[in-house]
């Protein structure tokens, strides 16, 4: 047996162990993934071994450089504010509605630039991909298209699962894959735009540490990691939450850590919702109706509120409110005011090679909204 192919092996007894990995030893291992240099069922063992035992910070960064450097396409947009990205990871218990993608139009409406980086569903029922899709945006687009959005109109999506973002084989495997891993982190960290400011929801409590100080280690300047509980007990949620506590970490321009935990009444809720009226369904085009009576203010119930706590994390870190229910307050008279609809039509015209047909489908989907 070819030597390589034994040590890899053997770093895959050592996961399996309960062992860990340098940064190097993950990045020279993922690089052998990519680069295709080692068989299927050692790939699969790899990425299932290292997601069991739990990846550790040196780990996460590690596969993140190696896919970060070889196999992703690499743009600068030119804007006036600092960049950030916001992303739930996926593979938490409870699958609510892609709440991240609104917040991320709210936010941009506000005067963020956003560069976010998503996939399709893996774990989830609608992934952001397939949301915005819906939508009209252009997810199968070149990244220079989505960096000229970016900088046109504030915001834009980098598909992690197309060949187009990354060319070697993120796309390949992300595509095969059907259940959460390390790359639900590491992945969606490697964002073509690298993004210095960033906000991101985990799948659980004990994720939340590894995922901040990873984003420190790999140049993150500022950013906030959070886990909200959805309130019985068990299962939890990679988002602020609307319905029990949230756990955060916060990430200062100084490279301090904070840890705390939020009651949604800290962030200006002024009424809890229920786990269920939050819940994700496994239509795009249902999810893209939701979303678009929330930013046409046909819905102020749970999910404008919802997303609303949401975007204030991102206006927070981006610097353009003082904390996070302040962040919230403004959330709300961005939707009220209806700057964020008219951010998703300018989205659904700059971020797409045929912008007409953008339009046109957007349209079709608030007209049969009526």
């Amino acid at each position: 047996m070819d030597d390589k192919l034994k040590e890899f092996g053997n770093s895959i007894h050592r996961l399996i162990t309960g062992g860990s990995l340098s940064r190097n030893e993950t990045k020279g291992l993922f690089s052998q993934i990519l680069k295709g240099e080692q068989t299927e069922m050692h790939q699969g063992a790899f990425i299932a071994a290292i997601t069991a035992k739990g990846p550790e910070p040196e780990e996460i960064a590690g596969a993140w450089e190696a896919i970060y450097e070889l196999d992703t396409v690499k743009v600068s947009p030119k804007t006036q504010h600092p960049l950030i990205d916001n992303c739930g990871t996926g593979m938490d218990s409870f699958k609510t509605f892609n709440i991240s993608t609104g917040s991320a139009i709210v936010a941009a409406a506000g005067g963020v630039s956003i560069a976010r980086h998503g996939a399709r569903a893996i774990t989830s029922r609608c992934g952001t991909v397939d949301l915005c899709e819906a939508l009209g945006v252009d997810v199968e687009c070149h990244a220079e298209i989505v960096k000229k959005s970016i900088e046109k109109v504030g915001i834009g999506l980098f598909n992690g699962m197309s060949p187009s973002v990354h060319p070697q084989a993120l796309s390949r495997i992300l595509s095969r894959l059907c259940f959460g891993s390390i790359l639900n982190i590491a992945a969606s960290l490697a964002n073509p735009a690298r993004p210095q400011y960033g906000v991101r929801g985990v799948y659980s409590q004990d994720m939340i540490m590894p995922v901040i100080r990873t984003m420190k280690a790999i140049g993150f300047k500022k950013a906030m990691v959070f886990h909200g509980q959805s309130g019985n007990g068990a299962r939890g949620i990679d988002e602020i939450s609307p319905v029990a506590e949230t756990s955060i970490a916060e990430l200062s321009e100084e490279g301090d850590i904070v840890n705390r935990t939020l009651l949604p009444e800290d962030i200006g809720l002024c009424q809890r919702v229920t786990a269920e009226e939050i819940s994700g369904g496994d239509n795009p085009r249902n999810e893209a109706w939701r979303l678009l009576k929330v930013l046409t203010g046909r819905d102020k119930g749970a999910l404008y509120e919802t997303i609303s706590i949401n975007a204030a994390p991102i206006l927070y870190i981006a610097g353009e409110v003082q904390d996070l229910k302040a962040g919230g307050n403004r959330a709300r008279r961005i939707i009220d005011s209806g700057l964020a609809m008219d951010k998703l039509t300018e989205w659904v015209r700059a971020q797409n090679r045929n912008a007409r047909m953008g339009k046109e489908r957007l349209q079709t989907l608030l007209t049969e909204m009526q």
